[in-house]
């Protein structure tokens, strides 16, 4: 298991049975059994997910009467999206500068005297 937060979210949202798990979630908390439903897989290898999401900090379990529920943690996924918003503004920046560069490339194929 990766030792920093961020690499313990990312290696946590690598497998699509986990992300499928953190979507139920986002729509409300809810019991192991529920969130085994739609997957064919055995409750064990469910709560094993459960657990790497649990590690990351993306869910946590708690206790209600003999209700076990399970509830999304979103901090660390927002910690996700800044580390990706420092990519997203490279990309826009470069997609700015292509357009720019269209732009000029436009005006001097079309012998417009403003170029």
């Amino acid at each position: 298991m990766p030792a920093d937060p961020l690499s313990a979210t990312l290696f946590a949202l690598s497998d699509a049975t986990r992300r499928g798990l953190l979507a139920r979630l986002a729509t409300g908390d809810t019991t192991v059994s529920e969130l085994a439903k739609p997957y064919d897989m055995s409750l064990a290898a469910i709560s094993k997910h459960l657990k790497v999401l649990e590690t990351a900090g993306l869910i946590s379990r708690g206790r209600e009467a003999q209700w076990r529920p399970c509830h999304l943690e979103a901090a660390p996924l927002r910690d996700v999206f800044e580390w990706l918003d420092s990519y997203r503004r490279f990309w826009d920046s470069s997609l700015d500068s292509l357009a720019d560069y269209l732009a000029v490339m436009q005006r001097q194929g079309s012998g417009d005297p403003g170029s």
